[in-house]
């Protein structure tokens, strides 16, 4: 017996480790698993639903930076609740197809809502918060709350 039989009597599920290799590596399950590899190397690339955020720090605040290009003020809204910001973008979209007579022959409207909730290290005073809103760009300032300095006793 050469070597490579005896490998093979020695593995008992050689064949059916075999057969799923091939089940695996044919069409169709074979695009139908590349298509869930890419889905979860990139689940959330749509632009529509999320915007780019930053945040950055001074000694006296933080800023928060939201890139919203294309949307009107009136479309932003602002939540602060505890230590959280939330910005939420509403898109209203609608789509309006006419015939030569310009007749409406279908019309299709859409709304889409993206949600960013940015946790600071402290409770947020709502009421000094400043938001600008220029050219796409949303700037919130958030000032800094000062603490109280505890002094140590020197116990003797």
């Amino acid at each position: 017996m050469n070597e490579r039989n005896k490998k093979e009597k020695n593995e008992p599920f050689g064949d059916l480790m075999k057969s799923m290799n091939q089940f695996f590596h044919e069409k169709p399950v074979r695009g139908l698993l590349q298509t869930m590899d890419e889905f979860f190397k990139n689940p959330f690339t749509s632009s529509a639903s999320s915007f780019q955020v930053s945040v950055s720090e001074t000694d006296d605040e933080h800023v928060i930076s939201a890139e919203l290009p294309g949307v009107n003020k009136e479309q932003i809204q602002l939540d602060v609740i505890d230590n959280y910001v939330t910005i939420t973008v509403l898109s209203l979209e609608s789509i309006k197809e006419e015939n030569d007579h310009k007749e409406i022959i279908k019309k299709q409207t859409s709304m889409k809502k993206s949600i960013r909730s940015i946790p600071l290290p402290q409770p947020i005073d709502e009421n000094k918060v400043k938001a600008s809103y220029q050219n796409g760009l949303l700037k919130i300032r958030i000032p800094k709350q000062k603490g109280k300095k505890i002094m140590i006793d020197k116990i003797e």
